[in-house]
């Protein structure tokens, strides 16, 4: 098993970048988050917003021009690198460093996440947090795959994950103190969101 981090430096390594990706592959990934993941945000010109796991900033670049601020963060240092690149706007922030164990001098309105959370084992850990960097009836919009698979297979290698499903992370958004929690089905994906009153 490679680390997550090790797994997606390699993926810049060999120019594995979503940015770059032609428009089949872009739709592919529109089936995680695409027009109703955007519309499930609700964006607004006033708002600021977190993306946990950034990736090389594929959607950064969507979210930059409908909010006031946008802060991402990823733990692999040359996706953050690439990210930095691929995004120019100057309402973006990019952070490299650990989600769960960074110390964040701020709130949002809005955070949002797509195909990270089955990275993330500890979940209530995770939601617990976003709920504290929330603002008061700030937004949690989350996709995460329908795949229930424990490990992505790379050929040479695979990836530990864990899966994520409604019957599980429904219990962990309330322990955390969400409320309004909806689940949209997708072709591909689970689309959670929440509120914190």
């Amino acid at each position: 098993m490679m680390d997550v981090i090790t797994h997606y430096d390699h993926l810049i390594d060999i120019g594995n970048d979503p940015v770059l990706d032609p428009q089949p592959l872009k739709d592919y990934m529109d089936k995680w988050d695409g027009d109703l993941f955007m519309e499930l945000l609700s964006p607004q010109k006033h708002m600021t917003a977190l993306e946990i796991g950034c990736g090389s900033g594929r959607l950064l670049l969507k979210t930059a021009p409908l909010l006031a601020h946008v802060t991402g963060i990823d733990i692999s240092p040359k996706t953050v690198q690439r990210a930095c690149q691929n995004v120019s706007y100057n309402n973006v922030n990019v952070i490299c460093g650990d989600f769960l164990t960074y110390d964040f001098d701020t709130r949002f309105d809005i955070i949002y996440s797509s195909l990270t959370f089955m990275h993330i084992k500890e979940k209530s850990l995770a939601a617990e947090k976003i709920f504290s960097l929330m603002n008061n009836g700030g937004s949690l919009v989350l996709s995460t795959d329908k795949n229930p698979d424990h490990k992505i297979d790379m050929g040479d290698y695979s990836v530990e994950i864990y899966p994520d499903s409604p019957d599980k992370m429904l219990p962990v958004l309330q322990n955390a103190g969400f409320c309004n929690i909806k689940i949209h089905e997708t072709e591909m994906a689970f689309i959670f969101v929440a509120q914190r009153p």
